[in-house]
């Protein structure tokens, strides 16, 4: 008999639903958290706001009969470990539980990341090894994770990652900067692809697995100020972030030689996705699975519901 379940994702930029039926993604809708001109994101209790709006205007979208799901997921923290949470998962946390009680079928949670990881693997086509190192580059988090995989879903240890700003937020920062509109990354990706000029000597700040990234974005802000081309620019922040990149996953590959995954809206960016394919074998989320959605969080509750 056919299985079909509901995921939910209310995350700080984006409403996500999607339906899993039979361990395949037939809905993906994510409908974007609306952010005033000039501005870098929003406050929990806007985010809430926004949520409460777009959660209806989502499942009208959905062409999938909620009367046929058999199971409900959602998020319900950013990360799966204690402590971790913000306010803005409580809206996919009600939402979630007024579809379950509705139709009477089990609610499951797994964490914002746990879904980023379970999306890009799904879409990536990685083989499944059971471990592997996963690269959690958004809006809010830049994490280096070893990964374990446990049942229908991950144990994650932080290998390494930013001490200070991640890069998705250097990237919309300086977006911003350039007078583009909030969320940044597209545009970004699209000025820098433009500069075919020679990229300066980068001096990056990486220790280990650990990095800083604060510098490039007062280094950006400079470049700015000089009247530097908006190509160059975004070419140089991309260019740091690479580097930056490619660093820590040189020291974790010579702790241990795991496969290497990417997931996150930044690692939608097409030369990311290019040099680290090329020079790594990197395994990446296709776009539609790679920004904030709730494809990771459907295939989490497919797998736990039909393993009981």
């Amino acid at each position: 008999m056919s299985v079909t379940v509901l995921g939910i994702d209310t995350s700080n930029y984006t409403t996500s639903l999607a339906v899993c039926r039979d361990g395949v993604i037939i809905e993906n809708i994510k409908l974007p958290l609306p952010v005033k001109d000039g501005g870098v994101g929003l406050r929990q209790s806007d985010a809430v706001f926004a949520h409460t709006v777009n959660l209806p205007r989502a499942y009208e979208r959905l062409t999938t009969d909620l009367s046929t799901v058999s199971a409900v997921g959602y998020s319900d923290r950013p990360r799966n470990v204690e402590g971790s949470y913000m306010p803005c998962f409580l809206c996919g946390e009600a939402s979630a539980a007024a579809v379950g009680r509705a139709l009477k079928v089990p609610v499951y949670t797994s964490s914002h990341q746990e879904g980023h990881i379970k999306a890009a693997v799904y879409s990536s086509k990685m083989p499944d090894t059971g471990r592997f190192y996963a690269y959690h580059l958004s809006g809010g988090t830049f994490e280096l994770l070893k990964v374990t995989k446990n049942g229908a879903s991950y144990d994650c240890e932080i290998k390494g990652g930013t001490l200070d700003v991640t890069a998705g937020q250097i990237i919309d920062r300086v977006g911003v900067m350039l007078g583009l509109p909030f969320p940044c990354g597209r545009r970004i990706d699209e000025l820098a692809a433009g500069f075919t000029g020679k990229m300066p000597q980068i001096k990056i700040s990486v220790n280990g697995c650990r990095c800083n990234l604060s510098g490039v974005e007062n280094k950006a802000k400079k470049l700015i100020d000089g009247k530097e081309p908006p190509e160059f620019v975004a070419a140089y922040i991309i260019e740091y972030i690479k580097r930056t990149v490619a660093a820590m996953t040189d020291n974790a590959l010579h702790d241990e030689n795991l496969p290497v995954l990417f997931s996150g809206g930044v690692s939608s960016n097409s030369m990311l996705r290019k040099y680290f394919t090329e020079k790594y074998g990197a395994y990446f989320a296709e776009p539609a699975f790679s920004a904030d959605n709730a494809a990771g969080t459907a295939l989490i509750t497919y797998d736990r519901f039909i393993n009981g």
